[in-house]
């Protein structure tokens, strides 16, 4: 091998990894295909082999690619861990962080926590995306995701920032239309509002409460993959819904909702997740500590 891999070429070949697409990594990189393709043709010439198959839809890694692939991110993480060292000692972390989250607690805690961090430290690059899916940090190129709920992986860390739980709740014209439940086994003959996120499974719902921990499988005309929409379901008076106190805690307060079954709940702590160990990464370590003391500081954990 008589050329050296480029270090950006790298970085790049991973962003083409997990985009699967030429295309999309010169939109996302703000280059053109026609670059991604010549920086791929060198980094396949410094390597001496082809590291992608090509069809029209998209591309996928050679047996070849796969190996220079574990290297490459091993690499990267390895100079990037040396600058944020070099930065740590200089009290000023930057570089590029890459944070995923759901849609409707981005939305509304995250970004707002972000924006202070990215005043406070303006040499980093923050990019975020909000996904009401299950992720693979590694796989998808996240160092950060904010998690509400159970993190059931075993190859990654995890650091409570706040504490959160899921109640049952519902507006008054439901619960007049429909009567109030009075146990767990009530709900079956009820309209529930399912919701499919992260951590919880579809129309199953597992909660705390006085005899311990019950699950109860619910269902009802309605169900949507995102927690803004089945809160404003709930609002409209179309059923019951199992949501996190800090995303209903005003319409509980105005009695736009009310609670129902109170002494039920379910545990859905926010979580800082991350592949990597907290200790070497400059960058990880200050946003993880900025947003554990912004939710402390903003009232997170004072949500009933």
């Amino acid at each position: 091998m008589n050329i050296r891999p480029q270090l950006e070429d790298l970085r790049l070949f991973c962003v083409v990894v997990r985009n699967r697409s030429f295309a999309e990594t010169a939109r996302e990189l703000g280059i053109s295909k026609a670059v991604v393709s010549k920086r791929i043709a060198l980094l396949e010439a410094a390597v001496q082999e082809k590291l992608f198959h090509r069809t029209t839809r998209n591309v996928l890694l050679t047996a070849q690619g796969e190996i220079v692939h574990q290297w490459a991110q091993r690499i990267l993480e390895d100079v990037d861990l040396m600058g944020e060292a070099i930065s740590l000692e200089k009290a000023a972390p930057g570089g590029l962080l890459r944070i995923c989250s759901s849609t409707g607690f981005g939305r509304s805690r995250l970004a707002p926590a972000l924006s202070e961090l990215a005043r406070r430290f303006p040499l980093l690059e923050i990019q975020v995306e909000l996904l009401d899916r299950p992720v693979d940090l590694v796989d998808e190129g996240f160092q950060l995701d904010i998690r509400i709920g159970q993190v059931r992986e075993g190859n990654v860390i995890k650091r409570r920032i706040a504490r959160n739980r899921r109640v049952l709740c519902a507006a008054p014209a439901y619960l007049a239309q429909y009567g109030v439940p009075q146990s767990l086994q009530d709900l079956k003959a009820h309209r529930c509002i399912p919701i499919r996120e992260r951590d919880q499974d579809f129309g199953r719902w597992e909660l705390d409460g006085p005899e311990g921990r019950v699950a109860i499988k619910v269902g009802g005309p309605l169900s949507a993959n995102n927690g803004e929409i089945v809160r404003q379901w709930a609002i409209d008076g179309h059923g019951i819904i199992l949501r996190s106190t800090w995303d209903i805690h005003r319409e509980i307060g105005t009695g736009v909702l009310v609670p129902v079954l109170p002494g039920y709940f379910q545990q859905a702590d926010v979580w800082a997740v991350y592949p990597s160990r907290l200790s070497v990464s400059a960058k990880l370590k200050v946003c993880v500590e900025f947003l554990e003391e912004w939710f402390e500081r903003t009232g997170m954990n004072d949500v009933p």
